[in-house]
């Protein structure tokens, strides 16, 4: 008896699946290691990239956008609050005040993770721009901030309340075109490899900057992104 997903899956499939597995992994890593946490939760990022890579050259399937937007709530919902929630219990502890505000803001932050794939996965899918900002381009910005070195609360949690609110915002991205999409994961591979402490002490300063020039891109492309980034006709 053959399982029941062989014959109904593609290589896309399987790729998005392996992003669902990152982010349970950066999930549980954050109760040990937020910096390789945030290492993970880009590595998700970029195979949530793949899979829309591998579904216009091998063809996608009809489970695909369904498969994706439940891979995208463990990786860039669950994973990436569970990352604030854990940065905060180190510094301020749970049970005080400002960390149950900054933890409310990483329910916050899940809930809009939620709503805002939904309605992609019913409205959007299929365009060129979204409303809101794109929960993987929020939790790049979360992991790029850890690896480069913003892991107070005092960043975090704000940082936290901020994206949750963008995400639902009517506020419209623009897809990132190929070329830029390529430079973006050239950065973030590198980010992954070389940035945070390990990076610091195997190559300097240099394996850091990798960090900071992540988070420059994504920021910029948060803030200028609906007003400057050139859309297709």
């Amino acid at each position: 008896m053959k399982p029941r997903f062989v014959g109904r899956l593609g290589l896309a499939d399987a790729v998005t699946i392996s992003n669902a597995a990152l982010g349970f992994l950066a999930a549980v890593t954050t109760t040990v290691d937020v910096e390789l946490a945030a290492r993970l939760l880009l590595l998700a990022a970029i195979a949530d990239a793949l899979d829309g890579v591998v579904a216009r050259r091998r063809g996608g399937t009809a489970v695909g956008p369904y498969l994706d937007s439940l891979a995208d709530v463990a990786s860039f919902g669950v994973a990436p609050a569970l990352l604030v929630s854990m940065a905060v219990a180190d510094a301020w502890g749970l049970a005080t005040g400002r960390g149950l505000v900054a933890v409310a803001g990483a329910a916050l932050f899940v809930a809009a993770a939620v709503t805002r794939l939904g309605l992609y996965t019913a409205y959007d899918s299929d365009a060129h721009e979204t409303e809101g900002v794109q929960t993987t381009l929020a939790a790049t910005i979360l992991g790029a901030t850890v690896l480069a070195g913003f892991t107070s609360p005092i960043v975090l949690a704000p940082l936290v309340y901020l994206l949750a609110g963008l995400m639902l915002a009517p506020i419209t991205y623009p897809d990132l075109h190929a070329q830029d999409a390529l430079v973006m994961g050239v950065v973030q591979a590198a980010a992954i490899l070389l940035g945070g402490r390990m990076g610091k002490r195997l190559v300097g300063s240099v394996g850091e900057g990798f960090a900071y020039g992540l988070l420059f891109l994504a920021l910029a492309y948060l803030f200028l992104g609906p007003r400057f980034y050139w859309r297709r006709d």
